[in-house]
């Protein structure tokens, strides 16, 4: 009997580990991802002189140069969630100015982030880690998600 609860402990460390270490792995595809997303908006803003209307476009773009670019290789989808719900973000002129997670998730994640990232560190949760590109002379509209938007506790 004692050696089912030993085992049992053991296992429930283990799932613990394991948790953790596949959530510090979603944590570094969720940056890895939403920078990705970020330098194709500014790619195609460079390209186009606007921002996106959507992220599919991101995919296509015929700008009417001599070939197709291609800005993003394809959506991919929020780490956090394992589907394409990215809220995004949206300039004054309703151009996508970039996006950030849908989860509400608690972050594992507190320090140690690239100097363009160090805003992350205030972060509560994963909807707090925006990638958003700003075109000097822009402004975003206002963002109903704030880092207070992570839940209490």
């Amino acid at each position: 009997m004692i050696m089912v609860v030993l085992i049992g402990m053991a296992l429930a460390v283990v799932g613990t580990v394991v948790r953790t270490d596949m959530q510090r792995e979603h944590e570094k595809q969720l940056l890895f991802v939403g920078h990705q997303y970020k330098a194709a908006i500014a790619r195609y803003f460079a390209a186009t002189g606007h921002l996106p209307q959507s992220l599919e476009v991101l995919l296509t773009d015929d700008t009417g140069g001599p070939a197709l670019r291609h800005h993003l290789r394809r959506l991919y989808p929020d780490p956090m969630t394992s589907h394409l719900d990215w809220v995004l973000i949206r300039a004054a002129d309703g151009g996508i100015a970039g996006l950030f997670s849908s989860s509400i998730a608690a972050t594992r994640k507190h320090a140690g982030f690239d100097l363009v990232d160090v805003s992350f560190e205030k972060a509560s949760c994963y909807r707090a880690w925006r990638f958003e590109f700003v075109p000097r002379g822009r402004s975003l509209a206002p963002l109903g998600a704030q880092l207070d938007d992570c839940p209490a506790g």
